[in-house]
C-alpha cells in the first residue's frame, strides 16, 4: 500500500506529486530543528539528520507496514546525485597548485596508508571469520569509500584551517578515485579466480574512472573560461547551477563516476580561472538543502527487514574497517616523519563516514553475485547508517 493510499481517508486529493512536496518541505522543515539541537549539544547535526531518517525508514516500513519501501523513491536519486555533485566540485576546488606543492606527498602517503590497511583489515578479516571470498573482497573493496559529504561538511563546520583539516579535505578529494580503482580490480580478480573472466569488469573500472576525468575536462576547461567574465550576482549563480546539473546528468548517461567527474572539473576551475571563487560561492550558498536531503534520504535507505540477516557481517564489517581506518592513520602519520608533529595519531578515523559511494558498489557486487546480494546489501546500508552517525563525531575528535 503506497502513502497516497493510506491517506485515502482525507477529504482530498493526496496525488504523488503533492506527497512529495510535502516530504521535501518536512525533511527542510527538521534541518532547522537539527540546527537547533545541534547548537545546544555536541552532537553533529549530520548525524541527527541521518537519525531522522532512519526514524523516516521505521514510519515507513513498521508504521505503514511497507516493507522496503523509501520516501521519495523516484526522486531521491536525483537529488543524491546533485548533493554529491556540489561537495565533490568545491573538494576539486581545494586541489590548487599551491596547496599540492605544500600537502601533496603527505595526501598521497597518508590515503595510500589508510587504503592499504583498511582493506587487508577487512578482508583478512572477514575470511578468517569463515564468511565466503566473494564477500570479503568486495567489502574489503567497498571499505575504501569515504563520504566527502559527511567529512567536508563537519570540518567546514568546526572551522578549522590547521594541517589536519587540509589533509582531510584533500584525502577526500581523492578518495572516490581510489575507491572506484580498488573495487574495479578486485571486482576483475573475482572474476578471474571464481569463474576465468575479469575482463569486463576491468574495463567498466577503466571506462568509469578515464571517462569521468575526460568528462570533468570536457566541462571543467569551458568553465573555466567563463568563470569571472561574468559579474557576480545572478547571472553567476546560473552558471554555478548549470555547471552542477550539467556533471550529475551527464556522468549518470556516460556511465562514469560523477564524484571524479566533478573534482576534475572544480580542480581545472581553481586552478585556471582569474575569479574563481565567484562559482565556488554560489554553491556553497545553495549546498545545504540538497546535503540535507541527501543525510535524511541516506538513513531512511535502510531496509529493516533484513537486519537480521546479515547481523554478524554487518557488526564484523563495521569493526574492522574501523580498525582498519586507525591503523592505516596511524601508519601514515609514522610515515610523514617531518609533519609528525602536527598530526593526530587516530586520523584515519576521521574517514569513517560512507554513503552514496559505497551503496552504489554493493549494487554492482549484488548484480556480480547474486548469490550474496541480499546480506551484501543489508550488511553494506547498515554499516552505512551507523559510519554516517559514528563519522561526524570522530572527525570532530581528531579535529579536537
Amino acid at each position: 500500500m503506497t502513502l497516497p493510499e493510506t491517506l485515502a481517508w482525507l477529504p482530498i486529493d493526496p496525488n504523488v506529486s503533492a506527497v512529495s512536496l510535502i516530504l521535501l518541505g518536512l525533511i527542510l522543515s527538521t534541518s532547522i530543528l537539527a540546527d537547533a539541537v545541534a547548537s545546544r549539544t555536541r552532537l553533529p547535526r549530520i548525524s541527527l539528520l541521518v537519525l531522522v531518517g532512519v526514524g523516516v525508514a521505521v514510519i515507513q516500513q513498521w508504521g505503514l507496514d511497507q516493507p522496503g519501501a523509501r520516501p521519495l523513491d523516484g526522486l531521491a536519486e536525483p537529488l543524491i546525485q546533485v548533493a554529491l555533485v556540489m561537495v565533490a566540485f568545491l573538494l576539486g576546488g581545494e586541489l590548487t597548485l599551491d596547496r599540492l606543492r605544500s600537502t601533496g606527498p603527505l595526501i598521497l602517503i597518508v590515503s595510500l596508508s589508510v587504503i592499504l590497511a583498511g582493506v587487508l583489515s577487512v578482508g583478512l578479516g572477514l575470511l578468517a571469520l569463515g564468511f565466503p571470498l566473494a564477500v570479503a573482497v568486495s567489502l574489503a573493496a567497498i571499505s575504501v569509500a569515504t563520504d566527502p559529504a559527511a567529512v567536508s561538511e563537519t570540518v567546514h563546520e568546526s572551522g578549522d584551517s590547521r594541517l589536519r583539516a587540509r589533509l582531510l579535505l584533500g584525502i577526500v578529494a581523492i578518495d572516490d578515485g581510489w575507491g572506484v580503482l580498488a573495487f574495479g580490480l578486485a571486482m576483475a580478480l573475482l572474476g578471474w579466480w571464481l569463474s576465468g573472466d575479469g575482463g569486463m569488469a576491468l574495463l567498466h573500472a577503466a571506462w568509469e574512472l578515464g571517462g569521468a576525468i575526460l568528462l570533468g575536462t570536457a566541462i571543467g576547461l569551458p568553465a573555466a573560461w567563463l568563470t569571472g567574465r561574468l559579474r557576480p550576482g545572478e547571472p553567476t549563480q546560473v552558471e554555478a547551477i548549470a555547471l552542477i546539473l550539467l556533471l550529475a546528468g551527464t556522468s549518470a548517461w556516460l556511465g562514469v563516476s560523477s564524484l571524479l567527474a566533478a573534482m576534475c572539473a572544480g580542480t581545472l576551475v581553481a586552478n585556471l580561472s582569474r575569479h574563481h571563487t565567484r562559482s565556488f560561492n554560489e554553491i556553497e550558498h545553495i549546498e545545504w538543502p540538497f546535503l540535507v536531503f541527501f543525510f535524511v534520504l541516506s538513513g531512511a535507505s535502510i531496509d529493516l527487514y533484513r537486519l537480521d540477516e546479515a547481523l554478524g557481517l554487518t557488526l564484523a564489517y563495521i569493526l574492522l574497517r574501523l580498525a582498519g581506518r586507525y591503523l592505516g592513520g596511524l601508519l601514515g602519520v609514522r610515515l610523514a616523519r617531518q609533519r609528525q608533529a602536527e598530526l593526530p595519531a587516530n586520523l584515519g578515523l576521521a574517514l569513517t563516514p560512507q554513503a552514496g559511494v559505497a551503496m552504489g558498489m554493493a549494487l554492482l557486487a549484488a548484480e556480480r553475485f547474486p548469490e550474496h546480494g541480499p546480506v551484501l546489501l543489508s550488511a553494506v546500508v547498515a554499516s552505512t547508517v551507523v559510519f554516517e552517525i559514528l563519522g561526524p563525531l570522530l572527525v570532530r575528535r581528531v579535529l579536537r
